[in-house]
């Protein structure tokens, strides 16, 4: 089975665990985590095969407008979302944008994203539980 792989740039420390990075996993999608501007356009070039990208709007090394614009040179046809937190400062260049404090928002959005993949990871789930 073919699970949708996201990168998610969250600027939480890397010695924690993404709350984020969790809601997505339940969701039975791979995450790929950058924790800084710089290093998810690092990942994005090793790992140019992502389906999306889910971007906080609060990035403290470069501005979250400018990553979106260089991952979108990157990669033209690259999706993002971009996760809003209250007190960030705009974040443009996203194709959908969620509050940070709804998970089934931002999960409504990566599974619209992928709805072919997201329907086959739903049918195994359910094979399993039968």
């Amino acid at each position: 089975m073919i699970r949708p792989c996201f990168l998610v740039v969250d600027r939480e420390f890397s010695g924690t665990i993404s709350s984020r990075k969790l809601v997505i996993e339940t969701a039975k999608f791979n995450v790929i985590t950058a924790y800084s501007g710089a290093e998810a356009l690092e990942t994005l070039a090793k790992f140019p095969a992502v389906d999306g990208v889910v971007i906080n709007s609060g990035l403290r090394d470069i501005p979250c407008t400018e990553v979106i614009a260089r991952m979108k040179v990157q990669q033209p046809g690259l999706r993002v979302v971009v996760v809003e937190s209250a007190g960030d400062g705009p974040c443009h260049g996203g194709d959908y944008a969620v509050d940070s404090f709804k998970p089934e928002d931002l999960l409504l959005v990566l599974r619209k994203m992928e709805p072919e993949k997201d329907e086959i990871i739903q049918e195994h789930e359910k094979e399993l539980g039968d």
